[in-house]
């Protein structure tokens, strides 16, 4: 642990250069340049209302917040998740001409997916006031969460990146995982209203991001303390995943530029 953090400190400099080039690359040469952020992430909630409201005809409480909730776990989780089968081989480069830590390349790409989950939970607590949402202290276990989401994701994302490296199919096959958790995970609608028992709290507890979604709307929305136990088991769950994926990574960095 203290070589990884020895080596983030190192590389930082690194880290937040690739972050704004990669950030910068994305709308470059586009007239509306750095809007699409938050044009792109307004245009996905309203493509899922349409489908909520008049689809599924729902009536939850603050539905455009319960909606935008959701998306913008999912979508972090979702683009991290599906970069990473393809991270090193699109970065070969890098990997065969200088010698860098290869979950360095997965750190600067969650660097720019949470840059943009910044900017849809700044539309989110734009939503929360427009729609008279009350702010209170218990929203802050919302910090928790993230952190929750993003060791999660990291974690998944560095195991999911070594083997990428060695079966092309895997891209695909991560692909078609997504979309499947995507429809179990809550994302526009109410699991435990939507989800007959005792189905809903199963995959509230044993799908992650179904947890975290759920749970977030509970502190932002509901003014209702998280279930600090689930938080707590996939926390612990999160770290032993990354401490595998780190020691991966650790014991075959050194042959990826072989395989590629």
């Amino acid at each position: 642990m203290r070589e990884i953090i020895k080596n983030i400190k190192k590389y930082f400099p690194f880290i937040i250069y690739s972050t704004k080039s990669k950030l910068k690359s994305e709308v470059a040469g586009s007239y509306l340049n750095s809007l699409w952020w938050v044009l792109s992430p307004l245009c996905m909630m309203l493509i899922y209302m349409f489908v909520v409201v008049v689809v599924f005809k729902s009536k939850e409480p603050n539905l455009p917040v319960f909606v935008f909730i959701g998306l913008t776990l999912w979508d972090y989780f979702n683009r991290v998740l599906s970069s990473s089968p393809k991270l090193l081989k699109s970065n070969r480069n890098v990997v065969n001409k200088i010698y860098i830590p290869k979950y360095i390349l997965l750190i600067i790409d969650t660097f720019v997916m949470l840059f943009k989950f910044f900017i849809s939970l700044i539309i989110v607590l734009i939503f929360m006031i427009i729609f008279k949402i009350h702010f209170t202290f218990k929203m802050f276990y919302f910090i928790p969460i993230v952190i929750v989401l993003y060791l999660l994701t990291f974690g998944l994302s560095l195991i999911i990146m070594h083997y990428g490296v060695y079966f092309g199919d895997l891209h695909n096959i991560i692909r078609i995982i997504l979309r499947f958790v995507f429809y179990f995970s809550g994302v526009f609608y109410n699991i435990l209203l939507r989800v007959p028992e005792p189905f809903n709290k199963m995959l509230l507890t044993f799908n992650p991001i179904a947890t975290l979604i759920n749970e977030s709307r509970n502190v932002l929305i509901n003014n209702i303390n998280p279930n600090f136990i689930l938080i707590g088991i996939w926390f612990i769950i999160s770290i032993i995943l990354s401490i595998i994926g780190f020691r991966l990574i650790k014991k075959y960095e050194n042959s990826y530029s072989k395989v590629m």
